[in-house]
């Protein structure tokens, strides 16, 4: 059997854009990903803590050092500028080997979203 588990978390960042007009995705500082294992073009799930939206797209990488995290096209209507996300990536893999797994999980600075 199979299991879907936590790979990836970046927990608590805040919305510094969001471009309506763009095809689509979230923009996520290269920083970050790098630090929560996350690739580009990777789906992630995206809840927001202020109003409670959930939502999937795909990553593209943002400027490293930058705290960029901008939602693009129409997930830009599900967040304003200063909301707290919290971005999580899932891995599937055998439940015995789920067991023993340990995600990457990422404690950004709450306001600059950059890595402590």
């Amino acid at each position: 059997m199979q299991v879907h588990v936590v790979k990836s978390k970046i927990h608590r960042v805040k919305v510094t854009g969001a471009d309506l007009n763009y095809i689509g995705s979230i923009t996520i500082d290269e920083d970050l990903m790098d630090a929560a294992n996350i690739i580009e073009g990777e789906k992630v799930q995206i809840v927001n803590n202020n109003n409670g939206e959930r939502l999937e797209t795909y990553v593209i990488p943002g400027p490293r050092n930058s705290g960029e995290i901008t939602l693009n096209g129409a997930a830009a209507r599900k967040v304003a500028k200063g909301d707290v996300l919290i971005l999580i990536a899932y891995g599937i893999m055998e439940l015995e080997d789920a067991k023993n797994f340990k995600p990457s999980l990422v404690f950004p600075n709450e306001e600059t979203n950059l890595l402590k």
